[in-house]
């Protein structure tokens, strides 16, 4: 037997795992902001450049830089390369794929990721990639 959902249901169900955070105005574009998720320091960034088309976009990670073991990330500078859009921890200034988490200087090293998303001016996070 194969259960059909509706598209109303499907979205419902979605909404369910989604959590609101704050509001998208409250992070000022190509920043981060630290916000606590389900016990952890999330670090929540705010992108807004040509290769988004001009429009707004969210990426989350874990905000515990692993080299300087500090949470410290919602603080670091973001770079772009290629369209991929990276952090760059503020005290040691290695770089972490936003979408991956991948270090770029150490590949055997990467942070957790959180989905990310904006709903009706509101940014939300859930669990996993």
């Amino acid at each position: 037997m194969t259960i059909v959902a509706s598209k109303a249901q499907i979205d419902a169900d979605d909404a369910l795992d989604w959590v609101s955070v704050c509001k998208l105005a409250d992070i000022e574009k190509n920043t981060g902001v630290c916000a606590e998720f389900n016990g952890e320091q999330v670090a929540i960034f705010h992108l807004y450049s040509d290769a988004l088309a001009s429009k707004s976009d969210v990426k989350a990670v874990s905000n515990f830089d692993p080299f300087a073991q500090a949470n410290v990330l919602s603080r670091g500078l973001i770079t772009e390369k290629d369209a991929n859009f990276h952090i760059a921890s503020p005290l040691l200034k290695q770089e972490f794929c936003l979408e991956s988490g991948q270090c770029l200087q150490d590949e055997a090293v990467a942070i957790p990721t959180y989905q990310a998303r904006i709903n009706q001016g509101i940014v939300e996070l859930r669990e996993g990639k």
